[in-house]
């Protein structure tokens, strides 16, 4: 009777959560085209925002 191999023992893991990084990158790697569009929203809809709070702020020269 031949003689099976004997378990191989893993050591024991943490249990640790995943940070909040690498379940962003895992879901952007998985939501691909999404992730992308929405990220380049929200760049253009900050750099419309601060275009505005700069107009608003813009000094008034007299001529």
């Amino acid at each position: 009777m031949p003689e099976s191999p004997a378990p191989v023992s893993t050591p024991p893991q943490k249990a640790e959560n995943p940070s909040f990084i690498k379940l962003a990158m895992r879901n952007m790697v998985r939501k691909g085209r999404q992730s992308l569009l929405h990220f380049g929203l929200t760049a253009v809809g900050l750099l419309a925002f601060l275009l505005f709070l700069a107009w608003l702020g813009r000094p008034i020269v007299p001529c």
